[in-house]
């Protein structure tokens, strides 16, 4: 049997992360919530860079990322295309 060898991302920043001590729901809110308590959660964190930086690389577009909305995300991402 052929396997593949995949090298996988360093995801080492995501154990780090204080969104991973936290729980979900505040970074994947219902529509229409409110994500102030994780921005702020996310401004607190040291892997805020790296967060945001693998949300971006991976086209990330639900949640709360790096300190951002999906909307500031896509913003940030046409900014950058422009």
């Amino acid at each position: 049997m052929h396997n593949d060898t995949i090298t996988p991302i360093d995801s080492a920043w995501q154990e780090r992360a204080l969104c991973a001590q936290t729980g979900a729901d505040f970074f994947f809110p219902e529509p229409g919530s409110s994500v102030r308590e994780a921005k702020r959660i996310c401004g607190m964190c040291e892997m805020r860079t790296a967060c945001l930086d693998y949300a971006l690389a991976h086209d990330e577009r639900f949640g709360v990322w790096g300190g951002l909305s999906e909307k500031e995300r896509l913003r940030l991402r046409r900014a950058e295309n422009s």
